[in-house]
């Protein structure tokens, strides 16, 4: 296999040999970004092994080079970072590192190119080459990782239990690199992560929930959910989202597997949005059908009021991951709550108030919730996909329709809560809530325009009725 740099790649790939001639030192290509060159995919972090002083390297190229604004050094870590060519270049010096049994953190001494190589989570990773001054060497590849690379398959450079056991989070790396290059996971490798799946328990939530993002923004995030579901992470990290597994059926009457739906949606929606929290939205939409379950005799299987449970549980599950929990939360517990509501849309003639009201509900995100409604439509029957797919775009412009005549979308009450004290010389009050309140409830059912003039005459209408003095 062989590696194309770009100009600007060659340009800094040259810089560094001479450099590396200059102090002496052996420095490397090394990690994954030799691995996205060599399966031709953009890397815009470029990783130097340095065999020797990886700060001084560093300072070295960025004398030499035009546009290095500094060195960041990493002291604590003996790394340091430059950018320059449009590129970040981090290098390190190699080292090997020793473990003790009641420790997740290592004993790190200098060491060779071998011994950095050896402690590399997996073999696509721990390929390197030579950086020379005129030009690169042959790649250096002491575990099989060309063959594992061609063939598509994450492997461990070591016995998978040492490699787990020295961090669990490369469980979910495994999982996460696979997903990314739609490679498999090696059979003894993985049958050593359902083996270390419980060591995950000691990796803080932070850690794994960067590489869980990383997963939920694949291409097809269902692949990587699935093998943490067949290996034992998933019951471990997200034990909400492994109860929807299964369909019940009594008296002849079954219900979806609504963990097979609810990756079948969140796939659905990943081809059209890359928006990672809409993405969590279609993973979380169903999460408290098995809290809502019930079997109604002459009916069937029910669900009542799930995406409401479901927006409440949205917060524990993002507190417990280390999630956001400001905006992205509020947006999918929006999304949870608001994804039935499009649906009963499109099953029967809409009204303008109905209209009205989701716009309202929705504001700003009405698009996105589109979105998800549309993904979460599984039937394998294409004929009513077709029509419920028909009907959301009736709906669609419906909404269009009503927000061009009543800008609903980002609606702002046309008669303020200041200035309805002013009018009747009154202070803050129950009064004033309900003035404001029947305000909004006329507009969006279309009892009068959404303008100031019409709102003002109900708040005189209104007060009238509460016995409310008229300044005027």
């Amino acid at each position: 296999m062989k590696i194309n740099f770009d100009q600007r790649e060659a340009e800094i790939i040259h810089i560094v040999g001479e450099a590396a001639e200059l102090l002496n030192v052996e420095a490397y290509l090394v990690g994954g970004y030799v691995r996205d060159k060599l399966l031709d995919r953009p890397s815009e972090d470029m990783d130097i092994l340095v065999v020797g002083d990886g700060i001084a390297l560093a300072e070295k190229v960025c004398e030499k080079a035009n546009d290095c604004s500094g060195v960041t050094i990493f002291k604590r870590f003996g790394t340091a970072m430059l950018r320059t060519r449009n590129l970040e270049v981090e290098f390190v010096g190699a080292r090997k590192e020793s473990y003790r049994k009641d420790s997740r953190k290592p004993v790190v001494e200098r060491g060779t190119l071998e011994d950095d190589l050896l402690r590399r989570d997996f073999t696509v990773n721990a390929l390197a080459v030579q950086v020379q001054k005129v030009g690169t060497g042959q790649i250096v590849d002491q575990f099989g990782g060309l063959p594992d690379l061609q063939n598509k398959i994450i492997r461990t450079p070591v016995e998978p239990a040492a490699t787990f056991s020295d961090d669990p989070l490369r469980m979910m790396r495994a999982v996460r690199f696979a997903n990314q290059l739609l490679f498999t996971i090696d059979e003894n490798t993985f049958q050593g992560i359902k083996e270390s799946a419980h060591r995950i328990e000691i990796v803080s939530m932070e850690r794994i929930s960067t590489e869980l993002q990383k997963i939920m923004m694949c291409e097809q995030p269902s692949y990587g959910l699935r093998m943490m579901d067949q290996c034992g992470l998933l019951d471990l990290i997200l034990p909400e989202f492994v109860e929807l597994k299964g369909a019940e059926t009594r008296y002849g009457i079954g219900h979806k597997d609504n963990f097979e739906h609810t990756l079948e949606v969140l796939d659905k929606l990943s081809k059209k949005s890359d928006d990672v929290w809409l993405r969590w939205a279609a993973l979380l939409h169903d999460i408290a059908k098995p809290r809502t379950k019930r079997f109604e005799e002459g009916h069937g299987w029910t669900f009542h009021g799930h995406e409401v449970v479901g927006a409440r549980m949205v917060k524990g599950i993002f507190k417990r991951l280390k999630l956001s929990m400001s905006a992205p939360m509020r947006f999918v517990q929006k999304m949870v709550a608001l994804h039935l509501r499009p649906i009963a849309l499109t099953k029967t003639e809409s009204t303008d108030s109905a209209v009205r009201r989701l716009l309202f509900d929705a504001g700003e995100d009405i698009d996105s919730l589109l979105l998800l409604c549309e993904a979460d439509i599984t039937s394998k029957n294409p004929e009513k996909v077709e029509k419920f797919l028909r009907n959301y775009q009736i709906v669609r412009q419906r909404i269009k329709e009503v927000e061009d005549r009543d800008r609903i979308r980002n609606w702002q009450p046309p008669v303020s809560g200041k200035t309805i004290m002013e009018a009747f010389g009154i202070k803050p009050s129950k009064e004033v809530g309900l003035i404001k309140d029947a305000i909004k409830e006329a507009i969006l059912d279309g009892e009068i325009p959404n303008d100031p003039e019409s709102a003002i005459q109900l708040m005189y209408e209104l007060g009238e009725k509460l016995g409310l003095g008229n300044k005027k």
